[in-house]
């Protein structure tokens, strides 16, 4: 398939998936004799991946990482279950986070009265975002 259809199937737009492959977080497609680019399912699964991790905040770094493991079959098994253990542990603490600040958010909100809030909403939501 070609950009455009490579787009519409994973809902990456066609100048996004030219720069994923620019900073090398995607392969470069294959190009035809016309020199447009040849899209197959495996890069729609990628790109369909790319999508939903940076919808979630993901660091493109880190998206990079995730892909290299799925890529790379002759990695030590032990080498990956230790990375993806780390990626878990870093998106249960995000999402810890994000639950944290909705609950500050939904106290803000279930306020009643016009001109009452609690003093200080936004201080009272974490800080820093957690180590990674």
């Amino acid at each position: 398939m070609n950009i455009g259809q490579a787009a519409s199937a994973s809902g990456v737009n066609a100048k996004m998936i030219r720069y994923y492959e620019q900073i090398g977080l995607v392969h470069p497609a294959e190009r035809t004799a016309a020199n447009y680019r040849s899209f197959d399912e495996r890069n729609v699964h990628e790109l369909r991946f790319i999508r939903t991790a940076r919808y979630l905040g993901y660091p493109v770094d880190n998206i990079g990482q995730l892909l290299a493991l799925w890529r790379d079959r002759d990695r030590p098994s032990e080498e990956v279950r230790a990375v993806a253990a780390a990626h878990v542990l870093e998106l249960e603490q995000r999402a810890a986070a994000m639950a944290d600040m909705a609950e500050t958010l939904r106290h803000l909100a279930a306020r009643s009265e016009p001109h009452e809030r609690p003093e200080h909403p936004v201080l009272s939501a974490p800080q820093t975002p957690p180590s990674s």
